[in-house]
């Protein structure tokens, strides 16, 4: 290859590299900007994260409370609740630098195919991180302080077994940071799974994946899901089972639209004059497994 060949060839890679470097610094600036925002907030927002806790502990008759163990402990939470706020709000500048970056490099159809999932990833996200706070905390939190017990109620439960020696009462002290900690790996977890259908449904869209093959696997599906479920979730069976029934749903939704996706291929196909009996074979075969 000639000097002159290199040359050319050179130049543009350093403008993708320009401009890549300016979609990376533009979406910096929008998540310092978003997360400054935040910060002065960070308390009205961890009050909004601390209504699950504070329900549960109500239904028990206690006030809600959380505990400051170290003296810098909330200017921690103040930070981590700003950095988490800033990714979210910066999330769509993020997501547009991103899209104006691969745009130009995509054909018109391929454009019009990516843009939905596009779009749908942070929805899906926000339903997962939404049905983590509304649904499961409160289930998981009157749960595990289902296990306190007031002293009088100790007491009172030793007597009626005809024990009169003291009993301890047990009551639940968490810290700030530790339920921010708590609260936060829920609602990550179920929103990151919520994008199941999302990354399956692009690749079957792209032809990785077919609706026989993922219905084939179901066996083995059920078992990565509960592993997932078990390294995201807190290291209890109820959090690991409620994310395990939210997130296999929606592995069988995943079939069902790459089934529609590939019923709209066979449709197109035929249209073109393009479809062969060995492909409406594999499909029927297909259909019949799942």
């Amino acid at each position: 290859m000639s000097t002159d060949h290199i040359d050319d060839s050179a130049a543009p890679l350093i403008e993708h590299l320009a401009e890549l470097r300016n979609r990376i610094m533009y979406s910096l600036a929008a998540f310092v900007v978003a997360m400054l925002i935040c910060f002065p907030f960070a308390r009205e927002i961890f009050n909004f994260l601390s209504i699950p806790i504070c329900n549960a502990l109500a239904d028990t008759g206690r006030e809600c409370g959380l505990v400051m163990i170290k003296v810098q402990e909330g200017f921690f939470v103040a930070i981590r609740i700003s950095v988490m706020g800033g990714v979210a709000l910066s999330f769509p500048v993020i997501a547009y630098q991103m899209w104006r970056f691969v745009a130009p490099g995509l054909y018109k159809s391929e454009k019009g195919a990516f843009l939905p999932f596009l779009i749908a990833s942070p929805v899906m996200f926000v339903l997962g991180a939404a049905f983590a706070y509304y649904v499961v905390l409160p289930v998981a939190f009157a749960f595990f302080l289902g296990f306190q017990q007031t002293i009088d109620i100790a007491n009172e439960a030793a007597a009626v077994a005809g024990d009169k020696s003291p009993v301890a009462g047990i009551i639940f002290q968490g810290s700030m940071e530790a339920y921010l900690n708590l609260t936060t790996s829920f609602v990550m977890a179920f929103g990151l799974c919520f994008q199941l259908p999302v990354l399956l449904t692009l690749m079957g869209k792209a032809g990785l994946v077919t609706s026989r093959g993922l219905a084939g696997m179901r066996k083995y599906a059920v078992v990565i899901i509960l592993i997932v479920a078990a390294i995201a979730t807190p290291p209890d069976l109820m959090s690991q089972m409620i994310l395990f029934s939210a997130i296999y749903p929606l592995y069988e939704v995943s079939i069902f639209l790459i089934r529609r996706i590939e019923k709209k291929r066979e449709a197109d196909l035929r249209a073109q004059g393009l479809w062969f009996e060995d492909d409406e074979q594999d499909i029927a075969e297909g259909t019949d497994k799942a």
